[in-house]
């Protein structure tokens, strides 16, 4: 299969010179980094051309790289999961969004299977999608406050809600949770806590 992925990434590779960053096979996954402003050109041309034939966008999710190693591109990007029935290939295709918020053009009108996976990342993740024909949020409520899968958004949140029987509606206000940040203790294979695991036996005995 990685023979077969390593073709079509040549063929990838001469059809979008110069449209896209990267394209390379990872554990025997077909990958494509598009250039942003080259998405709905590359995506059309994946959907139509009979040697892609990607007919199908089975998933698109947001990605945070803030806390990701030593990573200095841009912090967020789409990523799109594309599967050929006809060919029986499949395709990950990523884009970088730029700003804040971030942007990256709509695919609705190349698959329309995009529309609330496009809303989910913009709920989750704060990615504005240009040219969305409903771009809400669909999985937080509408006075919700932030991004819940960003990597700085706090593990408690910024508000709470409550029904408040004397208004007798919910009603939204400050986080009452203390903030608690859990340290598990790692145990790693360099043996490290041979010596404290020593002492403790030694004492327990």
């Amino acid at each position: 299969m990685s023979d077969y992925y390593n073709k079509l990434a040549d063929s990838l590779r001469n059809r979008f010179a110069g449209k896209f960053d990267e394209c390379f096979v990872s554990v025997g996954e077909l990958n494509l980094v598009v250039k942003k402003e080259n998405l709905i050109e590359v995506c059309t041309a994946l959907r139509d051309e009979a040697e892609f034939h990607f007919e199908e966008m089975i998933d698109l999710c947001g990605v945070d790289y803030s806390e990701y190693g030593d990573w200095d591109g841009e912090r967020f990007a789409v990523v799109y999961q594309l599967l050929s029935i006809k060919n029986n290939h499949r395709l990950r295709v990523r884009v970088f969004a730029e700003g804040e918020p971030p942007q990256v053009t709509s695919v609705t009108d190349v698959w329309n299977g995009a529309n609330w996976f496009e809303r989910e990342a913009f709920d989750l993740y704060g990615i504005i999608f240009d040219g969305h024909p409903d771009l809400r949020r669909i999985l937080t409520d509408y006075g919700f406050v932030g991004h819940p899968f960003r990597k700085d958004f706090p593990l408690c949140g910024n508000v709470e809600m409550r029904y408040d029987a004397d208004k007798k509606r919910v009603i939204y206000q400050p986080v009452s949770i203390e903030t608690r940040v859990n340290t598990p203790r790692i145990v790693r294979d360099d043996h490290r806590y041979a010596d404290r695991m020593t002492e403790e036996d030694s004492s327990n005995a």
